[in-house]
């Protein structure tokens, strides 16, 4: 049986990240449209991606967060607990990008406002604020990276 691209994807994620079953999750390099390349943590538990960032102090500028989704979708993200503003990039299944939410502020009350892409995405990217600009993260430029195995 043959699984649809996203979930075939999914499938050999959650059995490259099953190998690994520390705690931390794994690091790869990302290339920007502007060449910069950032450190990603890959999020692709339920529970990595709902910790994100909260409770860090702050985030070096090389340094990022790469959230993979099983099925392209209009994934909300929202900034409870987190201590400074960021930049949201939503990638489709093509690491193209469909969205940006530029310096997206910390929570300051309950309920917390939950940003969305105008597309479905498969990837966020979480990064310090003003990178998505200066990187030139707009829409359809391509990203680039690859996956442990």
């Amino acid at each position: 049986m043959r699984l649809p691209r996203p979930f075939a994807l999914a499938a050999l994620l959650t059995a490259a990240f099953a190998a690994r079953a520390v705690a931390a999750p794994a690091v790869v390099p990302l290339t920007l449209p502007s060449g910069k390349v950032l450190q990603v943590e890959v999020m692709v538990s339920d529970e990595d991606r709902a910790m994100g960032l909260m409770f860090r102090p702050s985030l070096p500028m090389d340094r990022g967060m790469l959230f993979f989704f099983a099925a392209a979708e209009f994934h909300g993200i929202w900034m409870k607990n987190c201590k400074f503003p960021i930049d949201i990039v939503w990638l489709d299944e093509d690491k193209k990008v469909v969205d940006v939410k530029e310096a997206a502020p910390p929570c300051k009350a309950d309920p917390c406002p939950v940003y969305q892409p105008m597309r479905r995405a498969t990837w966020v990217i979480e990064m310090n604020s003003g990178q998505a600009r200066r990187e030139k993260l707009v829409l359809g430029a391509p990203v680039t990276f690859e996956l442990p195995r």
